[in-house]
């Protein structure tokens, strides 16, 4: 593992020194993917020099330990000071070989998020508005700039969709574990007897990606543009600024409304339809590594069901690891998701290293 790591510690100097080659920095995709190589690398690379620094002062103490001639308390110290450096020095070691399994190479991509009204009426289309505020309250617990692309409402309330871009650092890596079927059990505000109704909305989360990801031939694209609906301000109805695009060879059809103008709405639903068609792409790529994607923490599919939110109970729970936890309430009104991401992320880790192993 170290060898290993020793080449990553020279490809990572060695990127160094090319990003300052001005033939790469006037290539545009050359430097973007030096760039996202550092990034990945560097956590490795911190993270070896810290483990290197605690070895050596391990050496060191246990040096002064076995020096027969070191005063007593001197060798004392150095031993307590040895057995706390050999236990970190063990979790490092664990550390090292996670940040070693393969990455997701969109991990550090910002995300487009959709969410869909799926089944149970216009409960569904409430619950679809719910997870909306969850996670707009969980973006900006991050930091992160949450604009919506496009949304239509339910005739009595809520969502029947709704399409928001999420930019930050390090986002599609903490959000792509939300792709599937959510489910929501609960009194309706309608229901007179009190009884709980079980309804869904589907969830998908896909990395934004940019034109050098991925090719689209404009003569495949049919483009229409129409009045936009709903609120939104006084140009709507007035002009024809809402876009539609239509990717023939696929059928995809995005459509959006929410920008001010043309042109933004356009360049949204260009944004969605590459994400789109990239999710497609990744599809067909992990159906063919179908057995190692098993081994890991749900598919990304949008008709598995990942999770079931019990308002009676206050209980929400995750059914890929198992995790239960009884702060619904402050989840969906604090959007603090943190503890269920992390949990994900960590099965997720380990699922790859075994397997990898």
């Amino acid at each position: 593992m170290l060898d290993r790591i020793e080449d990553i510690v020279r490809r990572y100097q060695e990127n160094e020194l090319e990003l300052y080659n001005p033939e790469v920095t006037a290539d545009i995709k050359r430097y973007r993917e030096l760039m996202q190589a550092q990034s990945e690398l560097k956590e490795i690379v911190e993270k070896y020099q810290e483990y290197k620094k605690i070895k050596q002062a391990g050496e060191e103490a246990r040096a002064i330990m076995e020096d027969t001639a070191a005063d007593k308390e001197l060798r004392a110290l150095a031993e307590v000071e040895w057995k706390e450096n050999t236990a970190l020095l063990s979790r490092l070691d664990e550390d090292l070989k996670f940040l070693l399994v393969p990455k997701d190479p969109n991990d550090n991509k910002n995300a487009i998020l959709e969410i869909r009204q799926g089944t149970g009426g216009e409960e569904a289309a409430l619950f679809a508005s719910d997870l909306f505020s969850m996670y707009r309250k969980y973006a900006e617990r991050n930091g992160w700039r949450f604009q919506v692309l496009s949304l239509t409402e339910a005739d009595k309330g809520g969502f029947k969709e709704v399409i928001v871009e999420i930019s930050g650092e390090g986002i599609y890596g903490r959000m792509k574990y939300e792709s599937g079927v959510h489910r929501v059990q609960r009194v309706p505000e309608t229901e007179a007897q009190g009884r709980v109704h079980t309804s869904a909305a589907t969830v998908a989360i896909m990395p934004e990606v940019e034109d050098v990801d991925i090719d689209i031939n404009p003569a495949d694209l049919k483009i229409d543009t129409y009045r936009s609906s709903g609120a939104g301000g006084q140009h709507i109805n007035k002009t024809d600024s809402a876009v539609r695009i239509t990717h023939l060879p696929s059928g995809l059809v995005v459509s959006c409304q929410d920008g001010r103008s043309q042109h933004a709405n356009k360049d949204s639903a260009m944004r969605v339809l590459r994400s789109r068609l990239y999710e497609l792409q990744e599809k067909e790529r992990l159906a063919r590594e179908k057995d190692l994607r098993k081994m890991q923490v749900g598919s990304g599919d949008r008709s598995e069901k990942v999770r079931t939110y019990n308002y009676p109970q206050n209980r929400i729970t995750d059914h890929r690891i198992g995790l239960t936890l009884y702060n619904l309430d402050d989840i969906i009104k604090s959007g603090d998701l943190s503890g269920i991401t992390d949990a994900l992320i960590q099965a997720d880790r380990i699922a790859r290293l075994q397997v990898k192993a």
